[in-house]
């Protein structure tokens, strides 16, 4: 790049930071830039072999309309800083390693016009609302692991309110003990020690219960 200073109507290259070509893609297009405008922010890393998890710190770069980090290796969670990128229109994360749940900050991302974490490892229920009642099953392809709208398969939360009710623990019928036959056993018990009881009181120690309880 060159930078560029007007004087008199007349533009004069003071130094190279202004006319280096630069190709990017971002919302999915390519884009050849052959001058590089001083309001264009955007980052794309796209097809090395970066490795390692996504650095926090790119949550601080708030003035960021794209960011481009697929087809490398990065492994770990998705950092939820990048929900401090309000201004972000383009977040490719497709084709990596990353790990764990898509964060909730992210819905925060209002201008999100394109967004891309296929074939990942991702897990877990896509967040609602927003911007990601927007975003098609082409966004989260190649992720086994995620459910949820707008994807068919559901979340288990669904699923259990869907599934048949569970065998009850307690039965009258079958194997097992029911309230009822514990409820006599215990009556019949309680009846059986006080009859004992009485006896005692009333004929001192019979020799056979002494000789039963010894």
């Amino acid at each position: 790049m060159k930078n560029v200073v007007q004087d008199d109507n007349e533009e004069y290259i003071t130094s190279d930071l202004l006319y280096d070509s630069l190709t990017v893609t971002t919302k999915s297009i390519v884009i050849t830039m052959e001058k590089i405008r001083t309001d264009f922010v955007t980052i794309d890393l796209s097809e090395n072999r970066f490795e390692g998890e996504v650095p926090n710190v790119i949550g601080e770069l708030h003035a960021l309309k794209a960011l481009n980090l697929s087809h490398n290796i990065l492994s770990g969670p998705i950092p939820q800083s990048l929900g401090n990128l309000t201004n972000l229109e383009s977040l490719d994360l497709s084709s990596n390693m990353l790990t764990g749940m898509i964060p909730t900050e992210l819905t925060n991302l209002n201008f999100l016009e394109v967004f891309n974490l296929s074939n990942n490892h991702i897990v877990g229920a896509i967040p609602q609302g927003k911007q990601f009642n927007t975003f098609s099953n082409d966004s989260y392809k190649g992720n086994s692991g995620l459910c949820g709208f707008p994807l068919t398969k559901k979340c288990s939360k669904d699923i259990q309110q869907h599934s048949p009710p569970s065998v009850p623990f307690k039965r009258e019928h079958g194997y097992g003990f029911g309230w009822k036959p514990v409820a006599i056993g215990y009556g019949c018990g309680m009846i059986f020690g006080m009859g004992i009881g009485c006896c005692v009181l009333l004929i001192g120690k019979p020799q056979w219960l002494v000789r039963m309880v010894a």
